[in-house]
């Protein structure tokens, strides 16, 4: 009984070792020492597959040397508000972020030297298949093994300031809808041309 117990606990403690290797990083664990900006003003409304958004970031130049030593690479995302998160499991934010849904739109990955500290940034044209909602920016920093280390954002904590709104494709074009209306004209044309013909035919 006291080996089975034994080994128990000494399972349980090597699970814990474990854990880390297995993406268990948590977004309340990361440092917030990226700054992070992003050309739309507060509550603009872009346009998905239109609009553009100059993103720029790079290090908060107040934190102590070496804060940057095990960065390897910028990823930066679109990620929804807490206001476009209502209701909607399927943006859910969750601590532990293998798991977690807020930010599902990449815009980019740039490589990160750390002895090259100068901002960066890139325009992105919003993509098609981005959905109406209210977004931010923000940006994760990873180390050589690919997890998260530290972050950047463009809001506050709460995701609740600098927001900026997405206008998604409608899924019409004015072509179609011009087709569409020449089409209903035609169609009734024909039909009172057909009565006509039979009326004629009757006299």
């Amino acid at each position: 009984m006291a080996t089975a117990r034994a080994l128990l606990v000494a399972s349980l403690v090597l699970s814990c070792f474990l854990l880390p290797c297995y993406g268990t990083v948590l977004f309340s664990s990361l440092q917030r020492t990226l700054v992070v900006t992003a050309s739309p003003t507060s509550q603009q409304v872009l346009k998905a597959g239109v609009d553009k958004i100059t993103v720029t970031w790079g290090l908060n130049q107040t934190l102590p040397a070496g804060t940057d030593s095990s960065y390897k690479t910028i990823r930066v995302k679109l990620c929804y508000a807490r206001i476009s998160q209502v209701d909607r499991p399927w943006r859910k934010t969750v601590d532990l972020l293998k798991k977690d849904k807020t930010c599902q739109h990449k815009v980019a990955a740039r490589p990160y030297s750390p002895a090259n500290r100068t901002t960066q940034s890139l325009d992105w044209t919003v993509e098609r298949d981005v959905p109406t909602a209210t977004y931010f920016i923000r940006a994760y920093a990873y180390d050589a093994d690919d997890k998260e280390v530290a972050f950047g954002q463009t809001t506050d904590a709460n995701t609740t300031t600098d927001l900026f709104q997405v206008q998604a494709i409608s899924g019409r074009h004015a072509t179609m809808d011009i087709c569409s209306i020449c089409f209903s004209v035609f169609s009734v044309v024909s039909l009172f041309g057909f009565f006509y013909n039979e009326k004629r035919k009757v006299h």
